[in-house]
């Protein structure tokens, strides 16, 4: 047998190294693929587990909580006008000088008679925090002493609503179920909502938001998350003055008109805010009160038949680093003592338990108690759970010098209840 030449040799062993080079390669590829197949395959499936759960979560929060959230709607007796079918009320010449030289007040548009007519002037939201029917809403809602306010439940049943105690601090308000008249339905046992702990929201946190959106659209849901904490606003509205409120929840869960009062809610289905106010110059920017300053309003009611807050007697803005360099005040937090005494807003409430320890309007209170006042616990945050009588222990700044002050706190109510 002839002996290989060295050419056919190396040939051969070319060809072999190919050949397992191109095989590794498609091997390589083939399992590579099926990996990769595989992998998405994964991926996509555990995307859409935890859509699905994510999904299920926000129906099973809901489920929990609409039964118990109901449409406030504001009835009144408003003057309606008719107009004389003989005026000049549309008339293409309507001032226009000439012809009113020519013609004068004689064909001018005038209101003719009048009658009253009991109508819808508005809408809100509110939630129900016990059996026998009370409800938490904004105390703008329920402002109008003049007008009737009907409850409508989730299930459409309308009853009668009697406003039983405002807030002196807060936009809070708490309103009883009543039977509306001898031929509507009785007052039954209401399903109530479940509370949870405000002060443990985290930024980009899940919640819903439900309410009677634009006094139209009952219990309307909307999704978002905690978009901030520690909020302070000076909200207003038509026939509302300006109020203050601070230690709010931002969130970009969309709430729009008639959402007042309404409960923004957690995963769990727990209330953790009142929908209070939005930004109306923007998109996505809402804010809640958060449940844990309503806790001690419905226990006050619950003890004292009315609502009974600590009173401390300051308007005050929660200081920021950013907010402070702006003012050009030496001290990055804290609350500072704002008001505008010509117009009666005084920073410091003349005889109330502030003015008896001293305090004065440009003073930034920096502890209670020991604990420091900030964003993360406000002033608000910081008298909450005390009661009226309680002392407390300050330390302010003033003008660069830090004082240490000791006071009582007064009593603010919200009226009579019906307890």
């Amino acid at each position: 047998m002839q002996p290989m030449s060295k050419k056919f040799v190396v040939f051969i062993v070319f060809v072999s190294f190919f050949s397992g080079l191109l095989g590794g390669i498609i091997t390589n590829e083939f399992v590579k693929s099926n990996v990769d197949k595989a992998t998405n395959t994964v991926v996509q499936k555990v995307t859409e587990e935890k859509t699905y759960v994510e999904e299920s979560d926000s129906i099973d929060a809901i489920k929990r909580v609409s039964a118990s959230v109901v449409s406030i709607v504001l009835t009144k007796d408003v003057k309606v006008y008719k107009n004389s079918p003989y005026q000049f009320f549309n008339s293409p010449f309507e001032g226009d000088p000439f012809f009113n030289q020519f013609f004068g007040q004689q064909y001018a548009p005038q209101q003719g008679q009048s009658e009253t007519k009991r109508q819808k002037v508005g809408g809100g939201t509110g939630f129900i925090v016990t059996a026998d029917g009370l409800v938490i809403t904004n105390k703008h809602v329920v402002l109008d002493d003049s007008a009737s306010y009907t409850i409508i439940t989730n299930d459409g049943v309308e009853y009668g609503g009697k406003v039983v105690s405002k807030d002196p601090m807060n936009d809070l308000a708490i309103v009883r179920i009543v039977q509306k008249d001898d031929k509507s339905p009785k007052v039954k046992t209401f399903p109530i909502v479940e509370f949870g702990d405000s002060d443990t929201l985290q930024i980009g946190q899940s919640v819903l938001a439900i309410g009677y959106a634009l006094g139209e659209y009952q219990n309307t849901v909307t999704k978002g998350i905690v978009s901030a904490k520690g909020r302070e606003i000076t909200a207003g509205g038509s026939g509302v003055g300006a109020e203050t409120l601070s230690g709010l929840i931002q969130t970009d869960a969309a709430i729009n008109g008639g959402n007042s009062g309404g409960p923004l809610i957690n995963m769990k289905g727990q209330v953790i805010g009142v929908d209070v106010a939005i930004a109306a110059n923007a998109q996505g920017i809402g804010f809640a009160i958060p449940i844990n300053d309503v806790k001690p309003v419905l226990e006050s009611l619950q003890k004292n038949g009315k609502i009974i807050r600590p009173m401390l007697g300051v308007r005050y803005l929660m200081l920021t680093p950013e907010k402070a360099e702006e003012l050009q005040i030496k001290v990055n937090s804290g609350a500072l003592l704002v008001g505008e005494n010509a117009q009666g807003k005084f920073a410091v409430v003349p005889g109330s338990a502030a003015d008896k320890a001293g305090l004065k309007m440009s003073d930034v209170i920096l502890q209670i108690d020991g604990k420091d006042i900030s964003i993360d616990y406000t002033l608000q945050q910081a008298i909450r759970n005390k009661q009226p009588g309680d002392t407390i222990k300050l330390k302010t700044w003033r003008s660069g010098e830090t004082l240490e002050k000791e006071l009582k706190l007064g009593e603010s109510d919200g009226g009579a209840g019906d307890k």
